[in-house]
């Protein structure tokens, strides 16, 4: 049986547009502060991570033409996924290794990408977590919702974080050069983080994105420590 979804506090604030069609949802603490995104489409809505389970949500999602895929970057943006799946009616996307956590749910698994539509692809992208992924869409010059593969540093940059929780980092920066290798400056406009997104300051998304990661210093960054 479901819980009821929590009544919004008076401080709690709605989602906000980011880019044409695109939503980002307040941090949710059921994630870590983890921010989840939705893409309002003509072929079928996407919702990115699991946001807060509380009325407010669930009456914007609704109202804007409801949730056909849920896809979760990593294991710690399921959040209430249980819980949302059977309120929306929606199919969850997971990479096949972190399946396992949604026990008892129905979800679609992947192994190195697949593909939703002729507009989005999910793409494996593991170091984070083993099931970490990306979905990038490619309107509006190429958008890359990164989960926590890719999050602002404090200048807003887009940089892989190693954490004492990391699974692989080696992994993870292998992965972070496999999207400069797959995209171009004219394919990858902007990023979408999934955490850290204070750091972002009112901009909302990290732009001129390719360029950004290639200014990377990889082999600087494999010998970077973890952050506690």
């Amino acid at each position: 049986m479901c819980s009821l979804p929590q009544q919004p506090s008076h401080t709690a604030k709605s989602p906000r547009p980011v880019l044409d069609s695109i939503f980002a949802f307040p941090p949710n603490r059921d994630t870590l502060g983890g921010t989840s995104y939705f893409i309002v489409r003509n072929e079928g809505n996407i919702l990115i991570d699991c946001p807060a389970l509380d009325q407010m949500n669930l009456d914007f999602l609704r109202s804007h033409g409801g949730v056909r895929w849920l896809f979760i970057t990593h294991r710690g943006a399921i959040g209430k996924t249980a819980e949302l799946q059977p309120a929306l009616g929606c199919e969850v996307l997971i990479q096949e290794q972190e399946a396992y956590l949604l026990p008892g749910l129905t979800v679609t698994t992947f192994t190195q990408k697949i593909i939703l539509t002729s507009t989005a692809q999910i793409i494996w992208t593991p170091g984070h977590s083993p099931g970490s992924s990306c979905l990038y869409y490619n309107e509006l010059g190429g958008v890359l919702f990164s989960g926590r593969h890719l999050v602002p540093n404090q200048q807003g940059e887009p940089v892989p974080l190693r954490t004492a929780k990391t699974f692989h980092w080696p992994r993870q920066i292998k992965n972070v050069q496999s999207i400069l290798e797959r995209f171009t400056p004219e394919t990858l406009e902007y990023i979408c983080p999934g955490a850290n997104t204070g750091f972002l300051r009112g901009k909302r998304v990290i732009d001129k994105a390719y360029q950004q990661l290639a200014t990377l210093d990889f082999p600087a960054l494999l010998q970077g420590q973890p952050i506690l």
